[in-house]
């Protein structure tokens, strides 16, 4: 069965960097749409950044020039650097694998369990 199994969460001082990574197993990696999502509670879970099998790269308007995503084919790893934290981007962070086939459907693919992403300002 499909695992994503994320790391690298923690709490940080605002203006700080942590590095998530997602892990994926039971996929072809290759074949799937990686991305990041986040929520916090009483609000629906929003993208912060998604990467197509070739490299291509979107992200939130919220984030930009501060998170980079990037994936590793060899290790079907994608990882989240998160730079010039800020206390709004506290949340529970999820990974994300879709098929290309249905790539603008995440809830029609794979999540991890999640992990605390904690910014004190």
């Amino acid at each position: 069965q499909v695992q994503l199994v994320e790391s690298g969460g923690g709490l940080v001082q605002a203006g700080g960097s942590l590095r998530l990574s997602c892990a994926a197993s039971g996929i072809i990696f290759s074949d799937h749409l990686m991305g990041w999502y986040r929520q916090t509670p009483g609000n629906q879970r929003e993208l912060v950044a998604h990467i197509t099998p070739g490299g291509s790269t979107n992200y939130a308007d919220s984030v930009k020039d501060r998170f980079t995503i990037s994936r590793d084919n060899s290790k079907s790893t994608i990882y989240l650097q998160m730079n010039s934290l800020k206390a709004e981007d506290t949340a529970v962070y999820y990974c994300n694998a879709v098929h290309m086939r249905v790539w603008h459907r995440p809830d029609l693919g794979s999540w991890g369990q999640g992990t605390q992403v904690t910014v004190s300002s």
